[in-house]
């Protein structure tokens, strides 16, 4: 199952990679947006980003006008390793060494031929293990440090 969402920068690209979802024969749940008013990203970024930290979806993907935003808010979640990719090498290797499970993309940064060329590596490429795994592993446990509760704006 793969989440995707977007805002009214990207939701003209959102709707062709759910057409090529679609295409590959992958189920997915469209979280919206779904037409060209104004909304705020954190809202649809955190529909996908809460659906793959829990594990109810297995990726995402997201699209905002150039990414930044729904980068930052996607990877607030544990478990979300959410990566801006502009282009093959960055997407390949986002899932080759980083085990990225959410693609995110600039629907003002990339045309929609070559996000579908993008979104293809990223259901394709393997995550590549050995050293790789090490590092992941520690990002995971950064996220539990940090998943401590605050009190008094101090980590306890």
């Amino acid at each position: 199952m793969i989440a995707i969402g977007s805002d009214h920068g990207g939701v003209e690209l959102k709707e062709t990679l759910v057409v090529e979802l679609r295409r590959r024969g992958v189920e997915l749940i469209d979280v919206g947006t779904h037409d060209a008013a104004s909304v705020d990203y954190p809202d649809f970024g955190r529909a996908v980003a809460e659906r793959v930290s829990r594990g109810t979806a297995e990726r995402g993907v997201l699209a905002c006008t150039n990414g930044i935003g729904m980068t930052i808010v996607a990877n607030k979640f544990p478990g979300v390793r959410a990566a801006l990719v502009n282009d093959a090498t960055a997407a390949r290797m986002a899932r080759e060494h980083n085990d990225a499970n959410v693609l995110v993309l600039g629907g003002g940064m990339v045309g929609k031929f070559h996000a579908r060329e993008l979104l293809g590596i990223f259901l394709e490429t393997p995550f590549a293990g050995g050293r790789h795994q090490r590092r992941v592993d520690k990002i995971t446990a950064i996220e539990r440090e940090v998943g401590m509760r605050r009190e008094g704006g101090a980590l306890r």
